[in-house]
C-alpha cells in the first residue's frame, strides 16, 4: 500500500494489478499533493467569472494580457515526431476493439478518449489504460469469436484526452480527497508509457479539454514540467493540443498557446461543446436564445468568427489549427440516405480545409477516405501553417453575435429529448458514445440538447407554431419520447431510463442549468463501483 492513497473499488482487479502499481500510485499522489489546491482555486474562479457574466459584465479579451497578443516574436514548439501531418484524426473511447480499428483506420492520428466519448466507470478507465499500454507495445492483438483483431505495421500516431479539470476520480483518494480525473488519466498514461513512446520514436501526446482560462493552461504546463522531471525525460517532450470548446477560452486563445508554448501542438475547434458552453455561459442573456440544434451550423456568425480566429491565432504562432468533428456515420442499409450524409461530411471537410485548417476529426473509420480525399486534394503539404489569415479581424462582438437564423420546432424539441434521454441512460450504463439517427452522440451533443431545453423553458420561447414552451410542455414530450428510446439505444436499461427521465424533467425547472451532466450523474457510476457516498464531491 502507498501511504495516503486508497482505491475504493474492487472492479477490474486484474487491470488494477497491472496498472495501479506502487510506483504509479506514488506518482499520482505526488501530482495530487502538488496541484490539487491550484485546481480547486481555478474551479472557484470559474464560478466567480460566471457570476460576473450573469450580472451583465460582457466577455472580452483581457487587457492584462494584451502585451502577449501584441508581441509577434514568440512561437510555439515544433511538432513532435509523428505530428507534422495530422490531416485526419479519428477519435473514440479506449475500448480494445476501438483502439485497434482506429489505429488501423488509415487516419494519421488516433485520439483515445477518456472524456466525452467514455462513460467513466472504473472498469472503462482502468482497462482503457491497459489497452493503450498494450497498443504502444504492439501486444494488443486478440480474437473475438471467429474474428481476429491485429494491429497493422504502420498504425496511427496515438494521442490521449484525459478528463477535464472539473471531474473527480471518486474511486481513488489521496489524503482522504478524491484525485482529479485529469491527473488520474494523464498520470497513469504518462507514467506507464512515456519512456516506451520515446523509445519507439513518438512521444507522450495529449488533447486537453474544457479549459476556460489561460491560468488553467498554466496549470497543465506546470504538471508537464513536474512530470517530465519526475520520470527523467527532457522538458518539452510532451505535446498537447487544446480544445477550444468553451466560450471563455475563445477569448484566451493566444494566452493558452503562450502558457503551453514549449509543449503546444495547437488548438482544435471543439464545436459541439463550444455551442453548449455558449448557451451555458450566456444563461442570463435572453438575446442569446438559439434555434434548433440543426440550425446552429459552423457558418452562423458566432461559430464562423471562432473558427477564423482560431486558424489565424494558431498559424501566427506556427502550430496546428485542427478542425472539428462531423457527427455523421455511415448508413449501411440506405444507399441514397448514406450519400446525402456523406455529402454533408465532404462539404464540412471542404469548408475546413479551404478556411485553413491543418486537419479534421472523424468518428468512424469508414469516414476516413472521404476526409482524406478532401484534404489530399486541397492541402498539398503536411499542414497549412503558411496560411496566415491576416485578413481576419475578429472582435468580441463577433464571438458573441446573436444572429443565428432558424426556428424552434417541435421536431427539434423531440430530437433534443430523445438524444438527452438516450445518452444519459446509456452513460449511466457505462456507454459514453451512441449512434442516434445516424449521428454519433457523445456528452457534448447531449449537453446541447439538455441546455437548449432549459433555455427555451427559462425564456418562455415559442415554437414556430406560436405555442409557448413550458416545463409541462417538455414533460409531455418526454413522456411521449421515452418509450421509443430503447429502440434507438437498445442497451439502455429501464431503471437508467427512469433516472434520465427524472433528471431531464428536473433540469428544465432549475434557475440555472447545472455545469455538466457528467458531474451530476457520476454518483451513479461510483455507487455501481461500490464507492461509499462520502467520497462524492457533492457530499464532501
Amino acid at each position: 500500500m502507498v501511504a495516503g492513497v486508497q482505491v475504493h473499488t474492487k472492479v477490474a482487479q486484474d487491470a488494477q494489478f497491472e496498472i495501479l502499481t506502487d510506483g504509479a500510485l506514488v506518482f499520482l499522489a505526488a501530482l495530487h499533493r502538488t496541484f490539487e489546491s491550484t485546481r480547486q482555486s481555478l474551479l472557484v474562479a470559474r464560478d466567480d467569472a460566471q457570476r460576473k457574466f450573469d450580472s451583465g459584465v460582457p466577455l472580452d479579451f483581457s487587457p492584462e494580457t494584451a502585451h502577449i497578443r501584441a508581441e509577434p516574436s514568440w512561437h510555439c514548439a515544433p511538432p513532435g515526431p509523428g505530428l507534422e501531418d495530422r490531416r485526419v484524426e479519428i477519435t473514440g473511447p479506449p475500448d480494445r476493439k476501438m483502439v485497434i480499428n482506429a489505429l488501423n483506420s488509415g487516419a494519421k492520428t488516433f485520439m483515445a478518449d477518456f472524456e466525452d466519448s467514455s462513460a467513466p466507470t472504473f472498469a472503462n478507465m482502468i482497462i482503457g489504460q491497459v489497452n493503450l499500454r498494450d497498443a504502444i507495445r504492439r501486444q494488443i492483438d486478440f480474437t473475438s469469436g471467429s474474428k481476429q483483431y491485429k494491429l497493422s505495421e504502420n498504425p496511427a500516431v496515438l494521442l490521449v484526452r484525459p478528463r477535464g479539470w472539473h471531474l473527480d476520480e471518486t474511486r481513488v483518494t489521496v489524503d482522504n480527497t478524491p484525485i482529479s480525473g485529469s491527473l488520474f488519466d494523464f498520470g497513469l498514461y504518462f507514467y506507464t508509457n512515456a519512456h516506451e513512446l520515446i523509445k519507439r520514436g513518438s512521444g507522450p501526446y495529449f488533447y486537453l479539454p474544457k479549459m476556460e482560462h489561460y491560468l488553467e493552461a498554466r496549470l497543465w504546463n506546470d504538471v508537464f514540467l513536474f512530470s517530465q522531471s519526475y520520470i527523467g525525460i527532457p522538458h518539452n517532450t510532451i505535446r498537447a493540443t487544446v480544445l477550444i470548446e468553451t466560450l471563455p477560452a475563445a477569448f484566451h486563445m493566444e494566452e493558452i498557446l503562450f502558457e503551453l508554448r514549449n509543449h503546444s501542438a495547437g488548438l482544435n475547434c471543439g464545436r459541439w461543446d463550444y455551442i453548449f458552453s455558449a448557451i451555458k455561459k450566456r444563461r442570463a442573456d435572453k438575446s442569446a436564445v438559439l434555434p434548433d440544434r440543426k440550425d446552429v451550423t459552423m457558418t452562423v456568425p458566432f461559430m464562423d468568427a471562432y473558427v477564423r480566429l482560431l486558424i489565424q491565432t494558431c498559424h501566427r504562432r506556427k502550430v496546428a489549427a485542427m478542425g472539428g468533428m462531423s457527427a455523421q456515420i455511415p448508413i449501411k442499409d440506405d444507399p441514397k440516405a448514406n450519400e446525402v450524409a456523406m455529402e454533408k461530411v465532404r462539404a464540412d471537410k471542404l469548408r475546413e480545409v479551404t478556411a485553413g485548417h491543418d486537419g479534421t476529426w472523424i468518428a468512424h473509420p469508414l469516414i476516413n477516405q472521404i476526409a482524406r480525399e478532401v484534404f489530399d486534394e486541397n492541402m498539398l503539404g503536411p499542414n497549412q501553417y503558411h496560411v496566415r489569415r491576416e485578413d481576419v479581424k475578429v472582435a468580441a462582438a463577433d464571438l458573441l453575435s446573436s444572429n443565428v437564423p432558424g426556428k424552434i420546432t417541435e421536431d427539434g424539441i423531440r430530437s433534443n429529448v430523445s438524444v438527452a434521454l438516450a445518452y444519459c441512460g446509456a452513460w449511466i450504463g457505462g456507454n459514453g458514445c451512441i449512434p442516434v439517427s445516424y449521428l454519433m452522440e457523445d456528452a457534448a451533443t447531449a449537453e446541447i440538447a439538455r441546455v437548449q431545453l432549459w433555455q427555451w423553458v427559462k425564456y418562455s420561447s415559442r415554437l414556430d407554431t406560436g405555442e409557448q414552451i413550458t416545463a409541462p410542455y417538455v414533460d409531455r414530450i418526454i413522456a411521449e419520447q421515452a418509450p421509443g428510446v430503447q429502440k434507438i439505444a437498445p442497451s439502455v436499461k429501464n431503471d437508467h431510463l427512469r433516472i434520465a427521465t427524472k433528471y431531464l424533467m428536473d433540469q428544465v425547472r432549475q434557475q440555472w442549468p447545472s455545469e455538466f451532466l457528467t458531474n451530476d450523474l457520476m454518483p451513479y457510476l461510483s455507487i455501481a463501483d461500490g464507492v461509499e457516498d462520502k467520497w462524492h464531491r457533492s457530499v464532501l
